[in-house]
């Protein structure tokens, strides 16, 4: 998955430092798409040489590598570099720069949405201390907003339950959805399918959790049995199909990055549970 990047390690300690060396410079258009580089599978973004910008945020390091957010769009324009959308590098790219692009969008995310305080108007400002925004005038204090989340496999025997939206990602699903005010993730598991399949489920089980920076979220992984021999009724408005699919005709996802791919895969293959 996207966060596997060992022997690699991924560092998020909250620390004071400025750009220098080889450090990365995140630099975001108003629109979120990242200045990238694409080479084979790989990509590539500009450093401290290429923007200058020393008054950077700083993120988080994979080993010993730090990476930073450019403060506004001013090298937006630096020679040799495109902005592509977290979607497009999504499907160009793979490994540790993928993460850590995904991960800078989450924090780019945050920051942008929180310029002003939602209590008094007063401009945010950034914490010395910890990863927090803080009000100049109420003293509000924002942290970093995580969004979560349920992917659910829903097993008939030797079927798993494959779904494809209506917009967005073409590629096979699993039933997903966020979780509402009140709800354990469990309930949130039962909730979903029901709305978004109207079967019920039995035997809910984790399996696997995943950050996932393109929508801020921290997805958390069931499996579950379909209860009884109920007919699918598709929510139209959400998916485009939904149908339970024997294990040797499921089609993968086209990169392995997602958990809703591993958890297809280890039911394609029989492996869930080794």
């Amino acid at each position: 998955m996207i966060q596997d990047i060992y022997p690699r390690k991924f560092d998020n300690t909250f620390k004071r430092c400025t750009p220098s060396g080889d450090d990365t410079i995140f630099v975001f258009d108003d629109d979120g798409r990242i200045l990238s580089d694409i080479n084979g599978e790989s990509a590539d973004f500009p450093g401290m040489d290429d923007t200058g910008d020393t008054n950077a945020v700083y993120l988080f390091s994979i080993d010993t590598k730090n990476y930073f957010l450019a403060e506004g769009t001013a090298g937006a324009g630096i020679k040799g570099y495109e902005p592509l959308s977290v979607r497009q590098l999504r499907d160009k790219c793979s490994g540790p720069e993928l993460f850590a692009a995904f991960t800078a969008y989450h924090l780019w995310k945050w920051y942008t949405d929180n310029g002003y305080c939602g209590g008094c108007g007063k401009k945010m400002i950034r914490s010395e201390d910890e990863r927090a925004l803080r009000c100049e005038g109420c003293g509000r204090i924002v942290y970093p907003r995580i969004n979560p989340a349920v992917i659910v496999g829903v097993i008939r025997g030797d079927e798993l339950l494959i779904t494809r939206y209506n917009r967005g990602y073409k590629h096979n699903a699993l039933i997903a959805g966020f979780c509402e005010i009140g709800e354990t993730l469990e309930q949130t598991v039962s909730r979903e399918v029901m709305e978004e399949v109207g079967l019920h489920v039995k035997n809910i089980r984790y399996y696997k959790s995943q950050p996932w920076g393109m929508a801020q979220d921290l997805l958390a992984g069931f499996f579950c049995e379909a209860d009884g021999e109920e007919d699918i009724r598709m929510d139209t408005g959400e998916l485009g199909y939904a149908s339970f699919v024997k294990r040797e005709d499921i089609q993968l996802q086209p990169n392995d990055i997602s958990l809703t791919n591993e958890m297809m895969k280890v039911f394609k293959e029989n492996t869930l549970g080794q």
